[in-house]
């Protein structure tokens, strides 16, 4: 059941980090004050509602027996740590501390956040099937 999990997490996560996400949420996620976090929070939500979408398509087509509370458990955790990581300033922590300020120059920063972004994933869907 991991595996499945993991799978409709990851499509979800796709949906909602590219076709769903806004330029204006892209562009302006990582801003200070008011209008950063509500694009950030707003990005989070999307990532929180394509997730539960996928849980439930599981649900219906595969018969996947996912208890609710764990599954909300499991999406707020998503959306949490995506805003957190979006928030950009982690990566760029992760990077200096790594020592890969040559890479995060050559976009690496990007390969980092999905890493993360994913990780998170990969916790929500192995709390899921435990």
């Amino acid at each position: 059941m991991f595996a499945t999990l993991f799978v409709l997490l990851y499509v979800g996560h796709l949906l909602a980090d590219y076709p769903f996400q806004s330029d204006h949420q892209a562009g302006h996620k990582a801003d200070c004050g008011a209008a950063g976090w509500r694009a950030n929070l707003t990005h989070a939500g999307t990532h929180l509602v394509t997730c539960g979408l996928m849980l439930a398509v599981g649900a219906v087509v595969l018969g996947l027996n996912v208890d609710p509370l764990p599954a909300a458990t499991a999406l707020l955790w998503i959306a949490a740590t995506h805003a957190a990581i979006d928030r950009r300033w982690p990566v760029a922590r992760w990077m200096a501390f790594a020592r890969q300020a040559g890479w995060a120059e050559r976009g690496g920063a990007a390969h980092v956040d999905q890493t993360a972004h994913i990780t998170a994933l990969f916790i929500a869907a192995l709390a899921l099937a435990a």
